[in-house]
């Protein structure tokens, strides 16, 4: 087959007008943002960390300064900007998060934590991408829930709690 100079020209302009068979046109839809949420209960009963907790270990103990830290709750989901995803957390706690958009390694979100119904906080942030955010409260007879937020536009997760003990690296 040959070509005439003309003949490139019309094949370029026929494909941009009518795209390419067998090829899909790429869309930029709205990209994934993944939630994880750990819910941790801080108490000065001298038990220790949580092993699951380990990633996060030494960061609670320099906020908090509680002597025990348990894991009792872990949830991921995955929504979109303008989508709102609700976490049920325990005691009875609800948490909505909805990231507002993503502007470069930032993700811009609404964080509301409610009792029941009844709204306890409402923030705006911005996270840095594969960040965390550590909320302490509500506070309980012997400590405090404490409630690690994490988000990501892809598939690593930031630094969270294990999802099992034998996943955890000592040194």
């Amino acid at each position: 087959m040959t070509l005439r100079p003309g003949s490139l020209t019309f094949l370029i302009i026929a494909m941009a007008a009518f795209g390419t068979p067998g090829l899909p046109y790429a869309q930029a839809g709205p990209k994934p943002v993944n939630v994880y949420i750990d819910s941790v209960m801080a108490a000065d009963t001298n038990e220790g960390t949580d092993p699951r907790l380990a990633p996060m270990g030494q960061k609670l103990r320099g906020l908090f300064g509680f002597s025990t830290y348990s894991l009792i709750g872990h949830n991921e989901g995955q929504t979109s900007c303008g989508k709102m995803i609700a976490f049920t957390l325990p005691g009875g706690k609800i948490l909505h998060v909805q990231p507002r958009a993503i502007d470069g390694d930032m993700i811009a979100m609404e964080i509301v934590l409610f009792d029941g119904t009844h709204p306890m906080m409402t923030t705006d942030l911005k996270l840095k991408n594969n960040g965390t955010l550590i909320v302490g409260g509500p506070r309980y007879e012997q400590g405090m829930m404490i409630i690690s937020i994490g988000a990501s536009t892809g598939a690593t997760p930031p630094m969270q709690a294990q999802a099992t003990p034998a996943e955890v690296n000592t040194r």
